[in-house]
């Protein structure tokens, strides 16, 4: 959900904010609360959700920021905005807004959710919760929902708000250790993928959920305006850093994320796919009473068109850089360097649906050269997803070289 297209970039420097104070750029994009823990590291940020998220920070490289996702531990401040849908009709509105039947979401279990128009173009995603019976936080990526839940909900009795909640990850396969550590519940080896629940740290009541956007073991944390958001962030950084954790900014997402298939809105999908095209199908249920886009979804060709790319000594140039015998067959919508399988990698959007795994395409690179890529799967490896639910505990101590066109 989170690799901003926006590469506007700004750098905020440690005389513009201090510990424990909030920044407003315009009035417009309000900063992460532990914002100043990142201020040492000449952060540099872009706009995601109307709200800043780190782009840039300088006390790793991104090889190091992945590494260290894949065999220790990070944290990263998210630009992921909750809002709030509660009240009698809050199950009926939602079940309006998103394909998936929100009724199975039970208190203490979270889901993942996009919005469609109607004419099944894709708004943007995130992760539903579901609070009480009647309350729900949606935690979305880029993309405007709360104008999209207004104009859907007259005649409705509902309220949408903004909580004032904000959204940190600690990912990494030390993570549930850390939070054993960190916690007076012994949930940390219990709790299920995807539950949420709240527990005490130093006292403070803090909700986490199950959840992250690496595909590695991880946590998700929600900070409310009644948290001691100081005392909690420095908590887990100080001991985080006793088992190794870094801050991290978007590189340390950006591989892992990729090689898992997980797609980024506004760049994987737009309102220009629908959620067969970009391989979501599974997440739209047709059976469903009517819900926005439905008919269209209905109507629309189940087949996918979005791919993972492989690409040896080089990374794709996102945008129109796939070509066969000079033909443009599709497009590069997210690329960056596997340290693992030592390789660029990416996510392509083809242009019909004759070209799937296996291809072979010409791809132009980063680095103005032309390459071959090799489109594949997604996820890349751990398609049963056994690493994030805890069922994989391997840890990879050393590259493993894709050896993919070696007859090419």
């Amino acid at each position: 959900m989170h690799d901003s297209l926006k590469k506007v970039r700004f750098s905020i420097k440690p005389s513009m904010i201090e510990k424990g104070r909030s920044l407003e750029l315009a009035r417009t994009l309000p900063v992460h609360p532990l914002t100043y823990q990142e201020l040492p590291f000449d952060p540099e940020y872009s706009q995601y959700a109307g709200r800043l998220t780190t782009e840039k920070l300088s006390n790793a490289t991104p090889d190091e920021m992945y590494w260290k996702t894949r065999q220790e531990l990070i944290l990263r401040h998210t630009g992921e905005y909750p809002y709030e849908v509660s009240g009698p009709d809050a199950l009926k509105l939602l079940q309006k807004i998103f394909p998936r039947d929100i009724s199975k979401v039970n208190v203490g279990r979270c889901s993942y959710q996009f919005a469609c128009y109607h004419d099944g173009g894709m708004i943007t995603d995130g992760l539903l919760l579901r609070i009480e019976e009647n309350k729900f936080w949606f935690a979305q990526a880029d993309g405007d929902l709360f104008s999209w839940y207004k104009a859907n909900a007259h005649g409705l009795n509902v309220n949408i708000t903004d909580p004032d909640v904000w959204v940190s990850q600690v990912q990494g396969p030390k993570s549930m250790e850390l939070l054993d550590h960190l916690i007076d519940e012994d949930i940390a080896k219990t709790w299920k993928y995807f539950d949420w629940t709240t527990v005490t740290i130093k006292g403070e009541k803090l909700i986490i959920s199950r959840t992250g956007f690496t595909n590695e073991l991880g946590w998700e944390l929600y900070l409310r305006p009644e948290n001691n958001t100081e005392l909690i962030g420095d908590l887990i950084l100080e001991e985080g850093k006793k088992m190794g954790m870094i801050l991290t900014a978007t590189p340390s997402f950006r591989g892992r994320r990729i090689e898992a298939g997980l797609l980024s809105a506004g760049q994987d999908f737009d309102k220009n796919t629908n959620p067969f095209s970009v391989g979501l199908g599974k997440f739209v249920d047709l059976e469903k009473e009517n819900f926005i886009g439905k008919d269209a979804l209905v109507a629309a060709d189940k087949n996918c068109k979005t791919w993972g790319i492989r690409i040896k000594d080089g990374i794709a140039l996102k945008g129109n850089s796939l070509n066969i015998k000079d033909k443009l067959v599709g497009k590069v919508t997210s690329s960056t360097w596997s340290p693992y399988q030592v390789c660029g990698v990416g996510i392509v959007h083809m242009s019909n649906y004759d070209l799937g795994p296996g291809a072979i395409l010409d791809v132009k690179c980063t680095d103005g050269n032309i390459r071959k890529g090799e489109l594949c799967k997604l996820p890349m490896y751990d398609a049963k997803g056994e690493i994030v639910r805890g069922v994989n505990t391997d840890i990879p101590s050393q590259p493993k070289p894709w050896e993919g066109l070696s007859n090419n």
